[in-house]
């Protein structure tokens, strides 16, 4: 997890052996004082109107979470995939593309936001998922 690496670099400094520093998170762990499931779903709760599904997994599995629960957490949030990355899309643009120079730089916004290609397509088209 992402603070066992933060404390690691810190530990010669604060003069705590590697050994020590694993039995104190292993017991934090133990007393669910420490959750991988937990951060995992404030950082989707947080992240989800900025950004999409593919960007938030990615920075899960950056962070060191385990696949299972990217997978789970991210699952939670899929059917409402579309309408977050509308929100998205409307906060920054709001008006379909015109030229293709516009449709460009749109879909390149999108997809640096880990957005799903065929999600920006039906939200560039006007069509929502229902009529798809």
């Amino acid at each position: 997890m992402e603070l066992r690496k933060k404390i690691l670099s810190y530990s010669e400094s604060l003069e705590i052996s590697k050994t020590h520093l694993e039995l104190i998170l292993d017991e934090l762990e133990k007393k669910d004082w420490l959750s991988d499931d937990r951060f995992s779903e404030q950082f989707v709760s947080t992240k989800k109107r900025k950004f999409g599904t593919r960007k938030i997994a990615h920075e899960l599995k950056m962070r060191g979470v385990d696949e299972s629960i990217i997978i789970r957490v991210i699952e939670e949030i899929k059917n409402d995939e579309f309408f977050l990355a509308k929100q998205i899309w409307e906060k920054k643009f709001n008006q379909i593309p015109v030229t293709i120079d516009e449709k460009a730089k749109q879909i390149r916004f999108m997809q640096s936001r880990g957005i799903e290609l065929s999600i920006i397509h039906q939200i560039l088209s006007g069509k929502s998922p229902e009529l798809l």
